[in-house]
């Protein structure tokens, strides 16, 4: 038999644990490689396609990622195999195989499964870079097609890179078995168990660290971010790692004393197990938790960076197009009647336009002694029956003043945490005239387009604003023009046109830049989503996999174990109830921990953001725990068929 064959056939021997292993390594290629395609594709290269030039970066900076976290992977993976196998080695040492020949055998077995995965993730890649560069052109806008290609460039990045990290990490790792006793590798499966111990001091300061470092994400805001981000972080890493470690061990010891759980059917066997595989596999279930949060923290942010950005600038720019004119019937920016001459060429509808007549006040200054950001404001005076014809084309509250009072509207929502001013009173100058209002109290929401004095409004009664408006020549009469275009997402070309009407001198006094705005931001965080989702796809993928890895190398010492609880008595039924349970608990423990690492996170984003982003975290957290579930249910059936039937 030559060192080729039996590597093969140690591979078959183990396939059922290196399946995992296997296909987690196939889609980190297939991830590094279709980026690999995209960046170095001839057009891309050549310019062709302009908007992909800000996206090269990221990609890159995905590839690097992609890469360091194969890096300890693979690691990882190796040295759990060896582990494993230390046993087999022992025989092997024993028959006579020297210590070269051993790590010879490992670089051959290190080689097949390289070359199998290496070429696996190509093939695979290369038949899905064609959706890969459709989705990409259709996020980048791109009016023709990306055309299919296959760059030399990253078929060699990638099978160069990829055959290095194999081998090299295989080489490292094997170096310590090559060295090791035979007496050492014979016993290392047989050696026993120790008592699971914990420290009370460890324990302690893992809930004081994770208190402390909750506590801090909570009170997190613009002001003390700088200050608190670091210390958080690493107070959460310190605590996580002490609550597998020790925290895990001390709760288990806190059920084995609770007669009532611990001695409940099959609890007994469950829990005494369980403490094994906890304090066993602490370091893999931190590493697992840890990379839980990064994925979710990571995946809520953008997502809730996607949606709240295209919800504030909607709140900004009420209108898909708005405009100020100084003078009642003055169209000096631009006439209504040519824009909607545009509107019926390009064949395009409204689903509404407002026309809102307002007196400038000037210098709006709040009752004295209250606080106030700034001393003065100029505002725009309306009446109660224009504003709330306005409001009710956009389904917002009406509003009803009273003689004599009024109401301020300012135009951003997030002006409500911090409103410019408070008071019972507010004063202008209206005509030269100073006019004092009462405040029933303030709205934040923009009804039009915040242009010039329409900034903040001042909502009076329709008597008052009569005596006012007919003291206001029209020439002094400012007028706020909206028109919301029908599908306005696809409207570019004629917001385009219509804003090729304004002159330049009366460009401040024009808002038409919400369609770009918005088709920039939405390619921008669909992009970044896109290509994030890859790389989250990979981290959760691996994070599976090793899980399911480290259970079917603990695999013989179990059915060993659930043998001998078979033939006093245990059913089938008994022993899937146990596996299950055990499984659930390695799989859905980090899963919980990282969720609630993601939820005190996404506070404090929520308060940096000044907005509610839980809708956005617990699709997010819905996501994840779906697919944590398949896999673990995959993970189970086959952990549960192997258990029963060791000749499966």
């Amino acid at each position: 038999m030559t060192f080729r064959s039996l590597a093969i056939s140690s591979i078959r021997g183990n396939w059922r644990a290196y399946n995992a292993f296997f296909l987690s390594s196939v889609f980190s290629v297939i991830i590094f490689y279709m980026y690999g395609a995209f960046l170095f594709h001839p057009d891309v290269i050549n310019g062709h396609i302009e908007a992909a030039a800000g996206v090269r970066k990221g990609m890159e900076a995905c590839q690097y990622i992609v890469v360091i976290f194969s890096f300890f992977f693979v690691l990882y993976a190796n040295s759990a195999f060896l582990k494993t196998r230390k046993k087999e080695f022992g025989l092997y040492t024993l028959f006579g195989m020297t210590g070269n020949q051993l790590r010879r055998m490992l670089v051959i077995e290190s080689v097949i499964i390289a070359v199998l995965a290496i070429a696996a993730g190509l093939g695979i890649g290369m038949l899905l870079s064609k959706l890969f560069f459709m989705a990409m052109a259709s996020l980048l806008g791109v009016e023709s097609p990306i055309r299919f290609a296959v760059p030399l460039k990253a078929v060699l990045l990638t099978v160069i890179g990829y055959f290095a990290l194999f081998n090299v990490l295989t080489w490292l790792t094997s170096i310590r078995v090559g060295r090791s006793e035979i007496i050492e590798l014979l016993k290392e499966a047989n050696q026993p168990k120790r008592q699971p111990l914990y420290s009370m001091w460890l324990t302690i300061l893992s809930i004081l660290c994770l208190g402390l470092g909750y506590t801090l994400a909570y009170i997190m805001n613009t002001s003390n971010v700088i200050f608190v981000m670091l210390p958080i972080l690493g107070l959460v890493i310190i605590g996580s790692y002490f609550l597998f470690t020790q925290c895990s061990v001390a709760l288990i010891r806190m059920v084995q004393r609770s007669k009532s759980i611990f001695y409940n059917r099959t609890n007994m066997i469950i829990f005494s197990q369980v403490a094994y595989k906890l304090k066993d596999n602490a370091r893999i279930l931190f590493m697992v938790s840890i990379l839980s949060a990064v994925i979710l923290t990571a995946s809520g942010t953008v997502y809730a960076f996607q949606q709240e950005g295209e919800k504030q600038l909607l709140s900004h720019t009420p209108q898909t197009i708005g405009f100020v004119e100084n003078g009642l019937n003055a169209h000096n920016v631009l006439d209504p009647a040519k824009l909607k001459s545009i509107l019926k060429q390009d064949g395009r509808e409204l689903a509404y336009e407002t026309r809102l007549v307002g007196i400038p006040g000037e210098e709006v200054t709040p009752a004295e002694g209250h606080k106030t950001l700034r001393a003065q404001y100029d505002s725009a005076i309306v009446s109660e029956s224009d504003y709330n014809q306005v409001a009710g084309l956009m389904n917002r509250p009406r509003l009803s003043i009273d003689t004599g009072h009024a109401r301020v509207v300012f135009p951003y929502i997030e002006q409500e945490t911090l409103p410019p001013f408070e008071g019972p009173s507010v004063t202008m100058k209206v005509n030269g005239t100073e006019q004092p209002f009462s405040v029933d109290g303030y709205l934040f929401g923009a009804i039009i387009s915040p242009i010039d004095y329409f900034t903040t409004l001042i909502v009076v009664d329709d008597t008052q604003y009569g005596t006012l408006l007919a003291a206001t020549p029209e020439s002094r009469q400012i007028v706020n023009y909206g028109f919301e275009i029908k599908d306005w997402q696809t409207a570019l070309p004629t917001a385009e046109k219509i804003e090729k009407l304004i002159p330049p001198s009366e460009s401040d006094h024009a808002m038409t830049y919400r369609v770009s705005s918005f088709l920039q931001t939405h390619q921008s965080s669909s992009l970044t989503l896109f290509v994030g989702l890859f790389v989250s796809l990979l981290f959760f993928i691996a994070s599976g996999s090793v899980l399911y890895f480290k259970l079917f190398t603990e695999m013989k010492e179990d059915q060993l174990q659930f043998r001998a609880l078979t033939r006093i008595g245990m059913t089938a039924g008994e022993i899937r109830r146990i596996v299950a349970t055990q499984v659930g608990i390695i799989f859905y423990v980090p899963v919980v921990v990282g969720i609630i690492h993601m939820c005190f996170a996404m506070k404090a984003l929520s308060t940096l953001m000044q907005a509610n982003i839980w809708i956005y975290a617990g699709t997010v957290i819905g996501i994840y725990v779906i697919m944590q579930s398949i896999y673990f249910a995959v993970a189970c059936t086959g952990y549960t068929k192997r258990m029963l039937n060791p000749a499966v």
